[in-house]
């Protein structure tokens, strides 16, 4: 071998122990592994369907090089003078259907309980709104219903390079998905304005949220911790800031966490009754406002006109409050402004209502909780 042969072959070979190293931790290029029953055999039936075709391409790119390395012309090899071969044809077309069928029957059986939602121990309805989750864990009984917003967390500061990205950049919420391990679980799908797609990749679950209609999926997480995935439709300018958040843990503690969201919730139920001083819905306005209203209206009120106006002195906000309770509660149809009525409950609609009525100079009248929650009953 001559030496310019010799130097691209070292080339080659340094080249690809380059890219092995580069990618050593190949894993995280791969399907993820999951922490349940199907995540596990969904990815098992990837790997076998991956190294099916790794075998079929090296048989079949092995014989492609081989015959063009040993039938060159200038071995001085004549080309063959047959036109067909029919055994070879039989052949090419009955190991593919044989090697699809053997590949389908584990696939759709796993598919058939992929779909298979019945027999579960309590239900969650996972509702999609523009940027954030709503969870609800179904309950017979209203008053021990929770419910609540599940929005992402990372500061401003992060996001416009102002600050270190911390280690779950955009990744962090404020209200994880509680549940218990060993428990069948059944999410029901919607959305309360665009298509989203609720994405677990560690639970193998992802189903589209589809305004007017419920998709449903289940899950038996067997392993605690936290787990996270995303918004996997594009739903607008903020779609990467809808982060997903489940944390799986053990029945006793997730006992403990219940009861103590269902005496919150039922405390919800007492004070809606209540005769609240404006003072107390100031103080509870500005901080559902902060979490629910400040992304589009801005903390200051004066919003980002035209798509979303200000609240400082003109407009719903210094309005008639029946105009502005409306679209509170039932949105804006054709707008970014969405209805809060599923999102809020009246205490906080009430709250909200009174703190764009009374803030940054605003002098208008404010709204109990006791109206909201007859309104609400009414719809």
């Amino acid at each position: 071998m001559d030496k310019a042969k010799r130097c691209k072959w070292l080339v080659a070979l340094s080249l690809l122990m380059s890219s092995s190293l580069a990618f050593a931790d190949w894993s995280a290029l791969n399907m993820r592994q999951g922490v349940t029953e199907i995540s596990q055999e969904v990815y098992g039936l990837h790997m076998i369907m991956f190294w099916v075709c790794v075998v079929i391409g090296v048989l079949v790119f092995g014989t492609m090089i081989i015959s063009m390395l040993m039938h060159r012309k200038s071995l001085g090899v004549k080309p063959a003078t047959f036109h067909d071969n029919t055994t070879i044809e039989i052949a090419w077309t009955i190991v593919p259907i044989i090697i699809l069928v053997v590949l389908a029957i584990p696939a759709t059986t796993t598919l058939t309980k992929m779909y298979d939602t019945g027999d579960t121990e309590m239900d969650i309805e996972v509702r999609g709104l523009q940027w954030k989750w709503q969870y609800t864990y179904l309950n017979d009984d209203p008053s021990k219903e929770i419910s609540f917003i599940s929005s992402m967390i990372t500061p401003d500061e992060e996001i416009y390079n102002r600050a270190a990205k911390r280690e779950n950049y955009l990744l962090d919420v404020d209200n994880e998905l509680v549940i218990p391990i060993d428990t069948r679980i059944r999410f029901l799908i919607t959305s309360g304005d665009v298509i989203h797609s609720w994405w677990v990749p560690d639970f193998a679950l992802k189903k589209d949220a589809i305004p007017g209609f419920v998709h449903e999926l289940w899950t038996i997480v067997d392993t605690p911790g936290t787990y996270r995935g995303k918004c996997t439709e594009l739903c607008g300018p903020y779609h990467g800031f809808m982060p997903v958040v489940v944390r799986a843990v053990e029945k006793d503690e997730y006992a403990a966490w219940l009861l103590e969201q269902q005496a919150e919730a039922e405390k919800v139920f007492e004070i809606v009754g209540k005769q609240w001083s404006e003072e107390e819905l100031m103080v509870e306005g500005e901080e559902v406002y902060l979490r629910a209203c400040a992304s589009c209206h801005q903390v200051n009120g004066r919003g980002l006109p035209p798509a979303f106006p200000s609240l400082v002195g003109q407009g719903l906000a210094v309005g008639p409050i029946e105009d502005h309770i409306d679209i509170v509660l039932n949105g804006k149809p054709g707008s970014a402004m969405q209805s809060f009525s599923k999102q809020l409950n009246a205490a906080e609609i009430a709250a909200v209502i009174t703190y764009e009525r009374k803030s940054w100079g605003n002098q208008a009248e404010s709204v109990q909780p006791k109206e909201i929650f007859e309104m609400l009953e009414a719809q």
